[in-house]
């Protein structure tokens, strides 16, 4: 048996929780903005958070509302995301605090920050990869704004490296399910995709 939900006749945070709780795993942007006036760097997490495009290199994200991740992002026009690892959790939940607007998370959850090389917001230092990002394009949907941003300029740590490409078991990646539960990698399979040339068919995966 399965059970109807029909949004129209749910409150927006009743169906936002059964969303959040069956769109998983959903990775983490941890992304650092700076004020217009450059005196405070902002950090927060999203996990609405995806690839756009590969050619140009374009990341989103949604914004739920308007943040200071938002004003900030249109006022000038960069952002950086942070990769969300396994040992950085806290930080992370702190830095989704909703601490007044100036008020920068780097400082009040005592979140390392490095410059970043082609934008002004810096980079989260103990992040193991970071994508400078300058805005493509924004769109707005009903209560939020999805945020699309070319990538100008990414980093990777040589510890999270083999052979030059980023190890899924060094980089422990977290991401958000529902609730307030987090998510690790946990268990890998491997399955490569199958050519049209050489497909069988079900039966022929024995």
């Amino acid at each position: 048996m399965r059970i109807d939900f029909d949004p129209a006749e749910m409150s927006r945070n009743e169906f936002y929780k059964l969303l959040t709780a069956v769109v998983v795993p959903r990775p983490i942007a941890w992304i650092s903005t700076i004020s217009p006036d450059g005196a405070s760097a902002n950090l927060a997490p999203h996990s609405f958070f995806n690839i756009a495009s590969v050619a140009p290199p374009v990341v989103q994200f949604s914004s739920v509302g308007r943040k200071d991740t938002l004003r900030n992002i249109e006022a000038t026009g960069q952002f950086v995301v942070s990769f969300a690892t396994e040992g950085l959790e806290r930080q992370i939940n702190d830095s989704a605090t909703d601490f007044p607007r100036g008020v920068s998370e780097f400082e009040a959850a005592g979140i390392a920050s490095e410059p970043s090389v082609r934008v002004k917001p810096p980079r989260v230092a103990d992040s193991p990869v970071a994508l400078e990002c300058e805005v493509h394009s924004t769109l707005g949907i009903g209560d939020s704004t999805v945020v699309f941003g070319r990538v100008v300029h990414a980093v990777v740590s040589d510890e999270v490296l083999v052979d030059g490409h980023p190890e899924i078991d060094r980089l422990r990646p977290l991401s958000r399910l529902g609730k307030d539960e987090w998510g690790t990698v946990g268990g890998l399979r491997e399955l490569g995709r199958i050519r049209h040339a050489e497909w069988q068919g079900p039966a022929g995966r024995d």
